[in-house]
This record gives structure tokens, C-alpha cells and sequence, in this order.
């Protein structure tokens, strides 16, 4: 397909995104193609790495291909995208338990769909455009594709502060974030990846990796703690709103920009995570949870509106700032009837194909 080449070369099988005029965005084919390619490979003992690249100097993936979503949405049908994320969650809980080594270069814009693509794998390599963000809740949505999993992971209260503000975190603050692994100069990307190539042995990753360039957010560490130390979202309001620190005044603005809903259930979601042993399955089953409602009952439809149909930037949210109730919030990450993720069992693949 246009969109994506797959292919074997040497012990690598790769997959290379080549949408850069969409800035690589994922659509559902793209997810059910990795897929199959992936699965194909578990049994390939030719394969001995798998390597996702991305063409274009602008992004490695900027996200999901929300316009489809939102038309479909706006006509009442909600299971295409329903069953899009159902399928992209999958996809992302293969990445992070493949018992290959995968390897992920990300240049550019990353985020939403193309941190499900890059952050969850065995070796996440970053350079010096690399620009990775969480923004959804300024859509109306969740920081989702077992985000909310990365995000109560960071040090301290960065997971909060990301996951509601949808800041960036360049080369060095990806690292800090546990968003990456190593900073190699994209210069050098061609020859590792021919070394990735022709030997099959990841570990030349390390070899390549050179010291990553200083972290913000790491010097920014114990302000940010302390104005996302809130026990709810209306106390982190009432924080920044009283601190005069320049991230606070940043952040504040952020936050106002964001979906109410979407920040109350971010909040809950990334502080559930961090209050239990790290699982990839249980974050994506939580975070579908809400996913599924926010096209009839959350703000996904309104801020895509907003934010890419008619880009006048002022969407019209349910609740707001600060007053959101507890039961909506509650509503959005209740079980979803009838309907349950469904995952592979690599290992028995393996095992059976083999």
C-alpha cells in the first residue's frame, strides 16, 4: 500500500512510514498491515530485528487519521473508530511484548498513534528534531495507545504535567521521560540502520548512541512537582493559577486550551497506572474505556472540530474548567459492556509456528 512499505532486507525486516505530506499519520489499514508483517515474523528465523523508520524530516508519525473518525462520528457511527483504536491497541500491546528486538527511529513530530509506534518497543532511538508530545486531551480525547502507562512512569509529577498540557519533550526530555532510549545524531541514521541490516544484532543501537542533549523538563523537575501535586484538577488549577513561575504560566495557558473531561479523566488515568504494577494490557484497556465513549459522550467530536475541520479554535466543551463531576469521569472509565480487547499470545505463536 501506498502509505506503508514492508518489507525483508538482509536480517531486518522493516517498516517504513511514507505519508509525509499527512506528517506519517496512522490510519487503521497502516495498524492491520504492521500487524500482519509483525506476525509473519515471529516465525521468520531470517528476521532477526524488526526496524520502524519514517520518511519526511517533519515527523515520524504525528498521530492518528482523526479526520475519518470525526465525519463518521458526526453521522452517528461511532464502531469504525471504535474498532480502529481496538485495533491500534492491540497492535501497540505487540510492540511491547515481541520477543524480537524492535528498533524505532523517531525524527520530527511524535505523537499520539506514532508514540504507540516508537515508545513501547525494546530500543527507542531519538535525534535532534525528535519533538514527542501526549495532546489529546486538547482534542477532546485521552492520552491513549498505552500513553497514560508512560506517562505515570516519568519522574515525579511529569506524567501529570504532560499528559494535561500536552507539552513536548525534545531528544533529552524524552529520555528523562522514559519516552526513549538513546540519542543518536540522524545523521548517523542511514549507517545504523545498514549495520541494523546486515548484522540483525540491535545492540549496535548502544554502540551509536551518544550523550543526550540537556533535559528542560529535568531542570524544571521540582517546579512542576509541586504545581501538579494536586489532588484534583481543580487543585492543580488553583496551583498554577497562584504560582508565578514561567512554567506555570505556560502550563496554565495549556490547560485552559484542554477538554475538561479529557483532563479529569487523564488525571485519573495516569494516577491509576502509577498505583499498580506496570501493564500494557490493563493501561490500553483503560484508556479504550474511554476512547470508546468520547464520541457520544466525551468532546472528541468537538475538538477535532475545532482544532482540524473548521480550525477556528474555539471548541465548545461540556463542563467547565475545573468543575467537572465525579461521575462523569467515573462514567468514562466504567468497563464497556459486551466488548474486551483482545491481545496475541506471542509466545504460543512462537512456539507453534516453529
Amino acid at each position: 500500500m501506498s502509505d506503508i512499505r514492508i518489507r525483508k532486507e538482509g536480517r531486518a525486516g522493516r517498516i517504513t512510514l511514507t505519508r509525509p505530506q499527512a506528517l506519517n499519520a496512522l490510519s487503521h489499514a497502516m495498524c492491520l498491515e504492521i500487524e500482519r508483517a509483525l506476525l509473519e515474523w515471529l516465525s521468520d528465523d531470517d528476521v532477526a530485528l524488526v526496524l520502524i523508520d519514517a520518511e519526511g524530516e517533519k515527523a515520524f508519525c504525528a498521530g492518528g487519521d482523526i479526520a475519518a473518525m470525526y465525519h463518521e462520528g458526526r453521522a452517528g457511527e461511532y464502531e469504525g473508530a471504535q474498532k480502529f483504536w481496538r485495533d491500534e491497541y492491540r497492535l501497540n500491546a505487540m510492540l511491547a511484548e515481541y520477543p524480537k528486538p524492535i528498533v524505532s527511529l523517531a525524527q520530527g513530530f511524535v505523537m499520539g498513534g506514532g508514540v504507540g509506534l516508537s515508545a513501547h518497543v525494546s530500543h527507542r532511538v531519538v535525534g535532534e528534531t525528535t519533538q514527542i508530545a501526549m495532546p489529546e486531551c486538547g482534542i477532546g480525547l485521552v492520552p491513549d495507545v498505552g500513553g497514560s502507562l508512560l506517562l505515570a512512569q516519568a519522574p515525579g509529577r511529569l506524567g501529570e504535567y504532560l499528559g494535561l498540557t500536552g507539552a513536548r519533550m525534545n531528544a533529552g526530555d524524552a529520555i528523562y521521560c522514559g519516552f526513549a532510549d538513546h540519542f543518536v545524531p540522524e545523521a548517523d541514521w542511514d549507517a545504523l540502520s545498514a549495520q541494523l541490516v546486515a548484522t540483525g544484532d540491535a545492540e549496535a543501537v548502544k554502540s551509536a548512541a551518544q550523550p543526550a542533549p540537556d533535559s528542560p523538563l529535568a531542570a524544571a523537575q521540582v517546579d512542576i512537582d509541586t504545581l501538579f501535586a494536586g489532588k484534583s484538577l481543580a487543585e492543580i488549577l488553583r496551583l498554577v493559577r497562584e504560582s508565578d513561575s514561567e512554567i506555570a504560566a505556560s502550563a496554565g495557558k495549556a490547560l485552559m486550551r484542554g477538554a475538561p473531561l479529557s483532563l479529569a479523566v487523564t488525571l485519573e488515568l495516569v494516577r491509576t497506572q502509577r498505583q499498580s504494577a506496570a501493564d500494557i494490557r490493563r493501561a490500553l484497556d483503560l484508556e479504550y474505556r474511554a476512547t470508546h465513549r468520547s464520541l457520544e459522550f466525551g468532546d472528541f467530536l468537538e475538538g477535532v472540530r475545532a482544532q482540524v475541520i473548521d480550525k477556528d479554535r474555539t471548541p465548545l466543551w461540556q463542563h467547565a474548567p475545573g468543575n467537572v463531576p465525579a461521575e462523569a469521569v467515573t462514567r468514562m472509565l466504567q468497563p464497556v459492556p459486551g466488548i474486551a480487547l483482545d491481545f496475541h499470545d506471542l509466545t504460543r505463536k512462537e512456539e507453534t509456528s516453529s
